[in-house]
Parts: structure tokens; C-alpha cells; sequence
């Protein structure tokens, strides 16, 4: 089985640490240029100011897209995405905006997975019809892959792409 990513949403101080000042869920510290990583039940270090850091809880992977705007496809908060390599990370900022490109068909094969960079020449899905001809998808501008959503009733997906300056 693969591992997934992790997914860190941004949240208020409330949301991730209880009345004694201790982790409810893992969650990313960052202040200035300073981040600090706690699991659940440790507490927040003295040297980070609760009033100027910023917080980000653990949320399940598979929830991203409630944190995307469906119509406007920017993000809704802050996220950061924690690669299953555990070094591997994106960034992401409220506002940022992402490519949604939808595969549908008979048969959908994913050539691109989560992480992956992909061009505006490469092919990041096939599709393949019911009279057994083959397309390829391929995004409008170069990306990263940062989540691909499925839909369970037909192999149906949705790429999410954040493009490339």
C-alpha cells in the first residue's frame, strides 16, 4: 500500500492546543523564520509568541479539496503538503490558484502521480474509450502534482496542478 502525504492546514491557536497548553493534533509551528513541529500532547516551546505565530493542524489528505475554491480553484488557507518521502514539501498560500483538470472516460490509466512535476508536453493521464482508442491527457502549463481527487461511482479524477511561475 502507498503511503500518503500529509496535509497541514492553517488553524488558530484554539483549534490545536488545549486549555494547558498542549498539542490536540501534530501540527507546524512557524514564526518569522523559525518552524517547529509538535506531535500530539507536546507542548508549545517558550521561544515561540502565540499571538505572532502561525498554526497549522494535521488534517486527513483526502479532505484537500474542502480546502480549494471550487469555482475560483484558489485555496482557502494556508497549506503545506509533507511528501511521503517526509523531505519533500509544497507550500501552499491562501490565494494561490490551481489547475483543476478533470480525466473521465471508459478507462482512465494515471501516468502522473501526487508530487510529480509534469509539462505541458508530458502526458499526466490516458483515457481510453469504449472503441479502444487511447488519449492523452496533457496539462495547458507546466506543474507539480499536489492532489488528484476520485470519484468512486465511475473512474473518474481530478487533478490538482499548482503551475509554475
Amino acid at each position: 500500500m502507498a503511503r500518503l502525504p500529509q496535509l497541514y492546514v492553517e488553524a488558530t491557536y484554539e483549534e490545536c492546543f488545549d486549555e494547558d497548553g498542549r498539542a490536540k493534533y501534530d501540527c507546524i509551528v512557524t514564526q518569522d523564520n523559525i518552524e517547529v513541529k509538535l506531535k500530539k500532547g507536546e507542548k508549545l516551546p517558550e521561544f515561540i509568541d502565540k499571538d505572532k505565530a502561525k498554526f497549522l493542524a494535521k488534517e486527513v489528505y483526502d479532505r484537500f479539496h474542502f480546502y480549494v475554491d471550487q469555482y475560483e480553484h484558489r485555496m482557502k488557507v494556508d497549506a503545506i503538503i509533507v511528501y511521503p518521502d517526509r523531505r519533500t514539501r509544497i507550500e501552499l498560500k491562501k490565494g494561490d490558484e490551481l489547475l483543476l483538470l478533470p480525466v473521465e472516460g471508459y478507462v482512465v490509466t494515471l501516468i502522473a502521480d501526487v508530487g510529480n512535476r509534469v509539462r505541458t508536453g508530458d502526458a499526466f493521464a490516458a483515457v481510453t474509450t469504449k472503441k479502444g482508442e487511447v488519449h492523452y491527457m496533457k496539462p495547458p502549463k507546466p506543474g507539480t502534482v499536489v492532489y488528484i481527487d476520485e470519484f468512486t461511482n465511475r473512474p473518474n479524477y481530478v487533478y490538482y496542478i499548482l503551475p509554475e511561475e
